[in-house]
């Protein structure tokens, strides 16, 4: 009996052990946002992934970077504090994806910010906070 047990009880750990591996598996993404809401930011999505341990932002193809002066990324996290990240227009082009620093501990809402009006020109959010 105790043989039966002691295997029953393995396998339970097992099968627990399993699971929990492929929900930090999947964890790392590809997770997508609502569509971006606002008064200058209103299409496209942006895509959360982890890739070599780095937590990456990118926007969608269909995303169109504001013709405002400093467009921004931002993202809020769950406890509601807000960090600036970088701009999306730099010296030569578009900054369409961004590595999110270390310190954010997960992320529920990805803005897009003018820096120069200190306005919010749109929003999206994820069904959950992504890490």
């Amino acid at each position: 009996m105790k043989t039966i047990t002691r295997s029953v009880f393995t396998f339970a750990l097992a099968a627990l052990l399993a699971t929990a591996g492929i929900a930090l598996a999947s964890d790392n993404g590809p997770h997508t946002t609502s569509m971006f809401q606002g008064p200058k930011a209103n299409t496209g999505t942006a895509i959360h992934t982890v890739e070599n341990g780095k937590s990456i932002l990118r926007v969608s193809a269909d995303f169109k970077v504001p013709e405002t002066p400093a467009p921004t990324w931002r993202v809020v996290d769950s406890n509601g504090n807000v960090y600036t990240l970088d701009a999306f227009k730099i010296k030569g082009g578009e900054k369409r994806e961004v590595v999110v620093p270390p310190y954010v501990q997960n992320i529920v809402k990805v803005q897009v910010y003018c820096a120069w009006a200190q306005v919010l020109l749109g929003e999206a959010g994820f069904s959950t906070a992504v890490r």
